[in-house]
């Protein structure tokens, strides 16, 4: 399911430059993406709207998109940004429909674009990786071009080929500011710190009256244990713009690190109060979810889960409320109440099922649940089924050669092996399962606790101990439990 409470990754919308008016050429012989319109003020608005966007202040941008396409409503790129900025998931399909709709009616390079896209939401990957090749290849010197390339690898987590077109994408434009950003990530995620910090402190270089650069700093200082540094430079953002809501959300994930969980929810229902759409309330919702789960008062956090269940059942956003019960039904797991938790996965299931979205969409939810009913029946200590089930799911996640799915498919198995005390065979499917997952470095602690290699056990319970994620449910799950085998080892 899409998680609706992160920034960043894959998704940051980095648009092309120029455009089609009435059927004739920009003058721009080729070299960027042209953009279709039939209207001078939407192509405005369009820019507008793209130049914020760019700079992760979607909600702004929002409007620009909305009036772009009230100009031109056959304006595919306006609608495919418009996408990309709403506060629902609904919102989201919708417009990406649109944007598909409108597909013949637009330059190849749009074409491929927008079909790159739509691959990558239906989860076909290498179909999205074959549709932004090209248009690189087609359009080499657009450094928008090279910087979607570069956060397609990076959501599959190949991260030195992202670095090479986020690289790419600065030497033809090295005032562009987005790569800088998805560069810091980068390096972050390899462990090179220092290089890391070089691009986030350019990248405030760049754009320093925008709150994202100090934002995605603190977030630097946040994973390397920098607590109240990180927590000042949250500050900072904020005080550039305080309806910034990642920056709330970052101070309200440090504070938990230091046990400050009241000061943090304090903090979230600030922003709740100050929420300019349902899909900020939401946000600030589930980040109170994930401060009550990391204080282990997991009904608690089930009430802030019933509380975005609402938000989207008003607006029958399927994708939402089906994210939320799976949400839910993961709690419900991890709580030893298997039982309870399937039956919000069904619903999620037969909620999705129910939907109006794409066929592809309804398969990769069928896929889902049954990863998540498999993982119910291991919980039962009903091995059989959950392998007959696992070796199913990597049979059908192999068959559209998704590599975060296939990344799971190992999570399983390894899930499985360690609950057999299989813990060679454990650590070899969690070795290849996400490592960005500090539940999965917890289960290898365990694995290799099993095998009586405390040295190694150790390492790894220390690793997920200090993994420091922002606002992930399932680092919670795990937090408390790893800093307290580390301190009795």
């Amino acid at each position: 399911m899409r998680n609706y409470s992160f920034k960043k990754l894959a998704l940051v919308l980095m648009f092309s430059t120029l455009v089609f008016i009435s059927g004739s050429y920009a003058t721009d012989k080729g070299e960027k993406v042209p953009i279709t319109t039939s209207s001078k003020e939407a192509l405005k608005l369009y820019m507008q709207g793209r130049e914020l966007a760019e700079k992760l202040r979607g909600q702004e941008s929002r409007q620009y998109f909305e009036n772009a396409v009230t100009k031109d409503p056959n304006f595919a790129m306006g609608y495919l940004n418009l996408a990309f900025n709403q506060p629902s998931a609904k919102g989201f399909f919708e417009n990406l429909d649109k944007a598909q709709a409108l597909i013949d009616k637009v330059s190849e390079g749009e074409r491929l674009w927008i079909s790159g896209v739509q691959a990558g939401v239906n989860g076909f990957t290498m179909k999205q990786r074959e549709n932004y090749k090209k248009l690189v290849a087609a359009y080499p010197n657009d450094e928008r071009v090279q910087n979607l390339l570069g956060n397609h690898y990076f959501g599959q987590q190949e991260y030195a080929m992202a670095i090479a077109q986020y690289e790419k994408a600065i030497k033809l434009n090295p005032n562009f500011s987005p790569p800088y950003n998805q560069l810091g990530y980068a390096q972050r995620l390899l462990g090179n710190y220092t290089e890391s910090e070089k691009a986030f402190k350019k990248y405030i270089t760049l754009i320093p009256d925008d709150p994202n650069p100090r934002d995605s700093y603190a977030e630097l200082l946040l994973k390397m244990g920098k607590f109240d540094e990180s927590i000042e430079n949250y500050k900072k953002a904020l005080s550039i713009n305080p309806g910034f809501v990642f920056s709330h959300i970052g101070i309200a994930t440090n504070l938990n690190f230091k046990g400050n969980h009241e000061e943090a929810r304090e903090q979230l229902q600030k922003m709740y109060e100050n929420a300019k759409d349902d899909g900020q309330r939401r946000q600030a919702l589930f980040a109170k979810t994930v401060c009550y789960v990391d204080e282990g008062k997991f009904d608690r956090a089930f009430g802030e889960l019933d509380k975005q269940y609402v938000i989207a059942e008003k607006i029958n956003d399927a994708a939402a409320m089906a994210g939320d019960l799976t949400a839910m039904g993961n709690i419900l797991l991890d709580t030893g109440k298997p039982d309870e938790a399937i039956m919000k996965f069904d619903k999620a299931l037969k909620i999705m099922k129910g939907s109006n979205l794409s066929k592809e969409i309804k398969d990769n939810a069928k896929r889902f649940h049954l990863f998540n009913a498999a993982r119910v029946d291991l919980k039962k200590k009903d091995f059989a089924t959950a392998k007959t089930k696992s070796e199913k799911y990597l049979k059908h996640v192999e068959a559209i050669n998704n590599p975060n799915q296939i990344r799971l498919s190992h999570q399983l198995a390894g899930m499985i092996a360690l609950e057999e005390k299989d813990y060679d065979k454990a650590l070899a499917e969690l070795q290849q399962a996400n490592q960005q997952d500090p539940y999965n470095i917890y289960r290898m602690a365990l694995a290799y606790e099993g095998k009586g290699d405390n040295e190694k056990a150790t390492g790894m319970y220390k690793k997920a101990a200090n993994f420091n994620a922002l606002n992930n449910i399932n680092y919670a799950f795990i937090r408390s439990k790893a800093k307290q085998i580390v301190a009795a080892k």
